[in-house]
């Protein structure tokens, strides 16, 4: 399942749909102002939240994390010893992780667990600089969980960037 997420550059608290391949909203991703530390809620289409991001504040290196009903799930941050270029890596909460690895600056990368793709994540197919795909390939896949390792990926690469 390809979702396609459009953000709105300059949007109060930085709000935005995700939509599946068929243009139907299938996720929200709703920022939370006025936190210490940068909070996001992914919430389906009726409006129950699936996934909660935060900045992680202590910490050596830039890190966010998600959780799901107060229980975190990942963490996601930038993998120490990249040679030749940026590789992330998602540490889930049974200690597997997933290599997220590419063109992260351009949005064209995949997510990886156990040397298997799980989704591709693609400017590729869109015009406009705010909007990327996320091509789910695995049916048993957890697609709001992917969408939100794509999602810190996302704020934590921008974030490196910006400070460069």
């Amino acid at each position: 399942m390809k979702y396609v997420v459009r953000e709105k550059m300059f949007a109060v608290g930085d709000d935005y749909w995700v939509e599946d391949e068929h243009g139907r909203r299938a996720f929200y991703v709703d920022g939370k102002v006025l936190r210490l530390r940068e909070t996001l809620e992914i919430q389906d289409a009726s409006g129950a939240v699936v996934a909660v991001v935060h900045q992680k504040l202590l910490s050596l290196r830039d890190a966010m994390t998600i959780e799901r009903d107060g229980q975190t799930l990942v963490t996601v941050r930038k993998k120490r010893l990249a040679l030749l270029h940026d590789v992330y890596r998602a540490e889930l909460a049974s200690g597997e992780e997933l290599e997220i690895r590419g063109d992260l600056l351009d949005k064209e990368y995949d997510i990886e667990w156990e040397g298997e793709r799980l989704a591709r994540i693609s400017r590729r197919w869109f015009s406009l600089r705010d909007a990327y795909a996320i091509d789910v390939e695995r049916d048993d896949a957890d697609a709001s969980m992917l969408i939100a390792v794509a999602v810190c990926v996302d704020r934590l690469v921008d974030k490196e960037h910006d400070s460069h």
